[in-house]
């Protein structure tokens, strides 16, 4: 009996979708497993006490440095280095990369907008609400913000999601796959009611989507990094300059 073409084109799609998943999973779970105790170690021998400000950005910087890790042993391990593509941005991407970061940050005050125009509002994401001294967290979290957050999420999201789905279904539907786990896992960490975390949430897989757009477009995955480092940058700034 042959093999049925139709029956291996599907198995193979349902492989890369469930497989570029599980990368998120696996990153999470080696982050999970870093992260608190590599914390707490630091706290025992003194590097920072508990609940400081110093402790919170050691913790992002455990859990973003874990992620970056889990995902790069996930395309060790499948030896699919050439689905998150990285490379030096030229003069054009250094201008979509600068044009980009604002406009990402515009894109969501107008869709914030469109949602105060309707009566709902988006919940409160923990990561901008500081543990100790705001000025101090706010400033540190904008370089790490650039350095780390946005290039380690686009990482994993744009380069081993997208780019793992991209093997077997077209652009439009990667980004939008890539995206919703994207705006899925900032949904623990949002506060506020279920319609207020849901449209956070929705907020997030529309400028995942544009992310993932610029993936596309540029074919290197530095480009939505540094974007998305920017916009969070961005955010941190006017918050900081809202302290002063």
């Amino acid at each position: 009996m042959s093999d049925d073409p139709i029956a291996a084109a599907v198995g193979d799609r349902v492989f890369r979708l469930a497989s570029a998943l599980f990368a998120v999973v696996f990153a999470f779970l080696v982050a999970n497993a870093i992260t608190v105790p590599a914390a707490t170690l630091a706290a025992s021998v003194g590097l920072v006490s508990e609940g400081s400000t110093g402790y919170q950005v050691l913790q992002t910087l455990l859990q973003f440095g874990a992620l970056a890790l889990g995902a790069v042993g996930y395309l060790a391990v499948t030896d699919d280095w050439e689905i998150a593509r990285v490379a030096r941005p030229d003069a054009r991407e250094a201008a979509i990369i600068v044009g980009g970061g604002t406009g990402l940050f515009a894109f969501q005050y107008g869709a914030l907008f469109a949602l105060s125009q309707v009566g709902l509002t988006t919940g409160q994401n923990q990561a901008v609400v500081p543990a100790g001294d705001p000025v101090v967290y706010y400033l540190a979290m904008i370089a790490v913000s650039l350095a780390v957050v946005g290039p380690v999420e686009e990482l994993l999201f744009r380069g081993v999601v997208q780019g793992g789905v991209r093997r077997a279904f077209d652009a439009v539907p990667a980004i939008l796959i890539a995206s919703l786990a994207f705006g899925l896992i900032h949904l623990p960490s949002v506060s506020g009611t279920p319609v207020e975390q849901w449209a956070y949430v929705g907020v997030v897989v529309v400028l995942g989507s544009v992310l993932g757009a610029l993936y596309e477009w540029t074919d290197n995955v530095v480009v939505p990094g540094l974007v998305h480092g920017i916009y969070n940058a961005i955010t941190y700034a006017l918050l900081l300059a809202e302290t002063l």
